[in-house]
């Protein structure tokens, strides 16, 4: 017996069937304030019952304006995303913005693709971190056709749009301040890549905070890895590989530096006595692990909620040239960073 195709259900069957007019059922859908609630729930029951999808793509085409705002960022494992992502659904909530999530890896080809995605959807507007290296002519077209897009945490040469970061360069200078404050000299700076622009401003700060106190900077102290916890224990062996190991080592992220304290403890060292330690972020996982990890905090959620308002605005019809929001860092001093004089105690 051959499978009955189902019927596909539109709005004029839900209406129908709660007894209203398809304007009202139409004002039930988008919670306008202009029905009852007993009536709300009445259209919501039959849209239940009925099976009705709300086919969002052909309301954007019918509307001058979209209700969904895409956000393409590296991964959701990274918890600076994560954070970064609960930050910008808290404010885009506030202005009834549904978000179109999608991860790229870095990898240029998938970011293509998910922009391509962005504009078959229709969607508003665009918060996007942008992979090291990609070309800005895809960003710019967004502008030409008149979508907005943000740029968060990554800048992109050549891109003439919104851009939300944090200071990276005064980042890296106050986290080796901190370390030669507490009297270390050899100090190494592990992960990140060289095309990421945010590796770039705090390698910038590290060699600043280097050069007004009068050190050498040794280039074997430098290992670049990618951002993950796999480049951090890379990067860390590398390191202890070393004739001459540092007393402190300043990560381009909370990742790697949480991974660099996990490998130490394997290898029978004490993170914060026989390595002082400071990461770059603050994610949740900085106050948990052992010892508690002293950072940079770039405020992420911070960030998140700045590209959903300054996004928000563009959408809104907000017209002025392309403006830079940087927020401003700060050094959170926890366990992890001993006095090289401590070691032998």
């Amino acid at each position: 017996m051959m499978k009955q195709k189902r019927r596909h259900v539109t709005l004029e069957h839900v209406a129908t069937h709660a007894g209203v007019s398809r304007s009202t059922a139409s004002l039930a859908l988008r919670g306008s304030s202009h029905i009852s609630e007993a009536t709300r729930e009445r259209v919501q029951a039959s849209m239940r019952e009925l099976g009705y999808i709300y086919d969002r793509v052909a309301a954007n085409l019918r509307s001058k304006d979209s209700s969904t705002v895409g956000l393409i960022i590296m991964e959701l494992a990274n918890p600076f995303y994560s954070e970064l992502l609960v930050g910008i659904h808290h404010e885009l909530d506030k202005f009834g913005k549904t978000v179109i999530l999608g991860t790229t890896f870095d990898s240029p080809a998938i970011q293509e693709r998910l922009l391509s995605t962005m504009l078959e959807n229709r969607v508003g507007g665009i918060i996007l971190s942008a992979v090291p290296g990609s070309s800005s002519e895809p960003i710019n077209r967004f502008r030409d056709l008149g979508i907005p897009l943000v740029l968060i945490n990554r800048k992109l040469q050549g891109a003439e749009c919104d851009f939300v970061g944090v200071d990276n360069v005064e980042g890296g200078r106050i986290a080796i301040e901190h370390l030669i404050r507490k009297g270390h000299r050899r100090i190494a700076f592990l992960g990140g890549l060289p095309q990421l622009s945010t590796w770039r401003g705090r390698k910038q700060g590290y060699d600043e905070a280097h050069r007004m106190a009068g050190l050498e900077i040794d280039p074997t102290l430098v290992i670049e890895s990618r951002a993950t916890r796999q480049g951090g224990i890379e990067a860390i062996q590398k390191l202890l590989a070393l004739p001459s190991p540092p007393t402190a080592a300043f990560c381009y992220n909370d990742t790697i530096a949480i991974a660099v304290c996990m490998h130490l403890q394997s290898v029978g060292l004490v993170p914060g006595r026989d390595l002082a330690i400071v990461g770059f972020d603050d994610i949740p996982e900085a106050t948990i692990f052992s010892p508690k990890l002293t950072t940079v905090s770039s405020y992420i959620r911070l960030l998140g909620e700045h590209a959903a308002r300054l996004l928000h605005a563009r959408i809104d019809g907000a017209d002025a040239p392309p403006q830079s929001v940087i927020v401003q860092p700060e050094l959170i001093v926890r366990d992890s960073c001993s006095d090289p004089a401590k070691k032998s105690e």
